[in-house]
């Protein structure tokens, strides 16, 4: 059944009439053009297809576009402003956390959401927070202390 969701995305509004149950990952990847979400394993466990819907950490392979008429979306590419970096994004990497590039997007958005959370998060909390988000060349201890990074450049 064919539908029109209104969404805003990286601060843009958009209007997009699919059928109701495609994913959210093909409407932002194929309609769109926004490509740092990844199709990872397309059951919504891996997170590289990760986004902020409303400000929190939704799989977008397993979203259907008709479960996010009228809320607000945050892809990678809706990070940086201007020529200046997130600070999660600075954080990823100084410390070197992205390798192949894959899980990063994901990563960094379940890692802002996260901060959004719990400002000032210890090594345990980072690491249940980002639980369910793989990195498939296992830079697991370079992720945590750019998030730990990433906390301190947050709040201050």
């Amino acid at each position: 059944m064919d539908i029109t969701v209104k969404l805003t995305v990286n601060g843009q509004e958009k209007t997009i009439a699919t059928d109701s149950q495609r994913s959210l990952l093909d409407v932002l990847r194929e309609d769109m053009g926004l490509t740092g979400a990844k199709y990872g394993c397309g059951e919504g466990l891996c997170g590289a297809c990760s986004v902020l819907v409303d400000g929190k950490t939704v799989r977008s392979c397993v979203t259907p576009v008709s479960k996010v008429d009228k809320t607000s979306i945050v892809t990678i590419e809706g990070l940086a402003s201007d020529d200046a970096l997130h600070p999660v994004q600075e954080a990823f990497l100084e410390e070197g956390a992205l390798q192949c590039g894959y899980c990063t997007g994901g990563m960094i958005l379940t890692a802002i959401a996260l901060l959004e959370e719990n400002a000032r998060p210890t090594d345990q909390e980072i690491v249940e927070g980002m639980n369910g988000s793989i990195c498939r060349c296992n830079g697991y201890p370079k992720i945590v202390t750019a998030v730990r990074r990433a906390a301190e450049k947050m709040k201050g």
